[in-house]
């Protein structure tokens, strides 16, 4: 989909005319984003069990006079808002699961929440933002829903369960809330997520085009030799000597037929069972391991050369072998046309120097699968104290997050929705 670009002075000119205004909707909406945020991080929920976290959203929507259907993937929320004027759609997503990590901050509002996750005791902590991601949308809706009046078509408010992956054996996440609709009546046009990040400063946006996280690929190779006598490895057929060469000639796929300079890839295996006892050579063998991947081309040939390599290799050592793959996150790509025509935007609210090119991180997101459906812009936001020189990484306990970044990321997703919309 091709979308024309629109002159930044253009732009500005849009955007002065009540422009103070919005300036005080922004200062008396920022004490509600951090009070909801508050809560959020205070009493979290794990993937597809967001049930009070789902009924607060949707409440404030209703408050705010949105359409609002729930139940969508398990605890999903969407509130849809329709402009005083016919045009086209735009969704907002945020996330809202959070962690099975116990947290150690000394907050007024740390997570106190116990449970048990995967026959684990824990605790469950925001421990990735999802809380400021939330709030941030739900500030946004405030304000739109009260600039009805000045919107050109319809927004979408998609609150998404079960990002970090829904457990064994459940459906969950962005790929459920495709399957039932949630791009569709009315159709989206195009959609726009945001990720803080701990460690960028506050004030500051990133943004890459094309690949800026990977797809995420969990693969399971099954090798099978002939089981012998550890004293007789001729009588028989190592699966674990196969599967060292399968190891070994997978990296070459890597290091000698990816092209690197393009794009960033990796395959880690990153478990091996094989075997009950140190005198028995065993029959089989299972390797698990992942593939990062930012180019659809490469994410493709190298699923094909493991593929061949694989078989290939284990049939040359007199036994045989099978490779499945199973996808968490498809590559998140950001359409190239709709950030040329979008970035003037994010500059506008936070300044040009403070909207910085960043490079891809071989890191997942499902936000991925909305855009293998409609063009999508998936950007990070800062949340990091400035002048700070530690930061604590995200899925950690100490995880922290500095409040006074959210404002920007309401205002980024307002300046988004009206220049997508009106122009």
């Amino acid at each position: 989909m091709k979308f024309l670009l629109l002159p930044i002075a253009l732009l500005a000119v849009i955007n002065l005319h009540g422009q103070n205004d919005f300036d005080k909707q922004f200062v008396e909406i920022e004490a509600k984003v951090i009070e909801w945020r508050r809560d959020f991080h205070k009493y979290p929920e794990l993937s597809n069990r967001e049930f009070k976290t789902a009924e607060k959203i949707a409440n404030h929507l209703k408050s705010l006079g949105l359409e609002v259907q729930t139940g969508i993937a398990h605890t999903g929320v969407v509130g849809v808002l329709k402009g005083d004027q016919p045009g086209k759609v735009i969704a907002l997503r945020a996330d809202m699961d959070a962690l099975p990590v116990t947290e150690r901050n000394d907050l007024p509002f740390k997570s106190e929440v116990k449970t048990t996750f995967l026959d684990t005791e824990t605790g469950v902590m925001h421990a990735c933002g999802h809380d400021t991601h939330m709030a941030i949308l739900m500030g946004v809706a405030e304000i739109l829903s009260k600039n009805k009046d000045k919107i050109k078509g319809t927004v979408k408010f998609i609150f998404q369960p079960a990002e970090e992956g829904p457990l064994p054996g459940e459906e969950g996440g962005a790929k459920l809330m495709i399957k039932e609709g949630v791009l569709e009546n009315p159709k989206v046009d195009a959609i726009f997520g945001l990720h803080i990040r701990s460690n960028y400063e506050v004030g500051t946006i990133y943004y890459k085009k094309g690949g800026v996280m990977a797809s995420v690929e969990r693969f399971v190779i099954n090798v099978k030799g002939k089981q012998t006598h550890g004293g007789r490895p001729w009588q028989g057929v190592d699966p674990i000597l196969i599967s060292a060469k399968i190891i070994d000639g997978l990296q070459t796929i890597i290091s000698r037929e990816s092209e690197l300079v393009n794009e960033a890839a990796v395959i880690t295996v990153g478990k091996i069972t094989a075997g009950t006892r140190f005198n028995i050579i065993p029959e089989t063998a299972e390797l698990i391991g992942t593939v990062r991947t930012l180019d659809p081309d490469m994410k493709s040939h190298i699923e094909k050369r493991m593929t061949e390599m694989v078989t290939t290799l284990a049939k040359a050592y007199g036994g045989e072998a099978t490779i499945s793959f199973q996808n968490n996150t498809a590559i998140t790509y950001n359409d190239f046309d709709l950030v040329d025509k979008m970035l003037p935007s994010l500059q506008k609210v936070a300044g040009q120097q403070n909207v910085r090119l960043r490079k891809a991180t071989t890191g997942g997101e499902d936000f991925s699968y909305y855009q293998e459906v409609v063009p999508g812009f998936f950007f990070f936001l800062g949340g990091m104290t400035p002048g700070n020189e530690e930061f604590y990484p995200h899925h950690t306990p100490d995880f922290y997050i500095d409040e006074s970044g959210l404002i920007l990321g309401v205002k980024a997703f307002t300046q988004i929705t009206f220049d997508f919309l009106n122009n």
